[in-house]
């Protein structure tokens, strides 16, 4: 008796996530899980929609990552040759979202430049605007038209795509105008899991956001139940010495919990 089976034909823009990994193994990243407690900016981002001002959790956090980096600019930085770092004035982040192409849901990137120069408020705006953007089959990056060369990069040799990466990664100016400085990739709104995802980057600094789930803490000898969100950071080790990573986190933690939109 034979088996039964299905074939599927994988989505072209899945072929840059296969070589993003392939490329991100070879960086030096240090992994941290950090638990962030978002009970306050939860509450407070609750209070300003009954306002009128409507601010999704997803845009609060590429906020809050700004507002550390714009005070710890190092773990933003590109490593140039092997004795430099660029660092870049602005900070851009390519956030992944889930998009339907091809009959299957893909994750695309959406890069939001200038955050540091954007509220939170125009942050919402925007990833929502990625998210009801209607795609085309030749959409690879939304909200960025690609020129026609670039989309040749699906028709060639993996050797030769890996090698373009690997020029794209050694040249920080055209790294930095493609992807952008950071990335941010968030499971959490697919469902919730209590735990951790290590994933994969290529970029200097970068962000894996779990679900919120509620977990009893200790605050002022008391035990309370709050919202916590599991999140895992990549940092480049070659970019960031251990002391300035625990800074910069440091400082990432207390501007999240604060609940302070702005």
């Amino acid at each position: 008796m034979k088996s039964q089976f299905q074939v599927r034909t994988i989505p072209s823009s899945r072929i840059a996530t296969f070589d993003v990994f392939s490329v991100g193994l070879k960086k030096h990243h240090v992994s941290a899980l950090i638990e962030f407690d978002v009970t306050d900016t939860r509450k407070r981002i609750k209070e300003l929609k009954k306002q009128g001002e409507k601010i999704s959790l997803n845009a609060w956090i590429l906020k809050a990552i700004t507002k550390a980096l714009e005070q710890h600019p190092a773990a933003a930085s590109f490593l140039s040759g092997k004795k430099k770092l660029i660092t870049f004035d602005n900070i851009s982040i390519s956030l992944l979202v889930e998009k339907e192409k091809e009959g299957q849901k893909v994750p695309l990137p959406v890069v939001i430049e200038k955050t540091n120069r954007k509220t939170a408020f125009e942050i919402t705006k925007e990833i929502n605007a990625a998210k009801n953007k209607l795609l085309s089959p030749d959409d690879i990056i939304l909200n960025k038209s690609l020129k026609k060369y670039e989309y040749l990069y699906y028709h060639l040799p993996r050797f030769l795509r890996l090698t373009i990466w690997k020029y794209i990664l050694q040249n920080p100016k055209l790294a930095y105008r493609k992807m952008g400085n950071v990335a941010v990739s968030s499971l959490g709104m697919i469902g919730k899991l209590n735990g951790w995802f290590i994933h994969k980057s290529i970029h200097p600094i970068s962000f894996g956001l779990g679900a919120i789930v509620k977990k009893p803490v200790v605050i002022n000898d008391e035990i309370k139940i709050r919202e916590i969100l599991n999140v895992t950071v990549l940092i480049d080790h070659d970019v960031t010495d251990g002391a300035p990573m625990v800074r910069f986190l440091k400082k990432l933690t207390e501007i999240v919990e604060s609940g302070e939109i702005e």
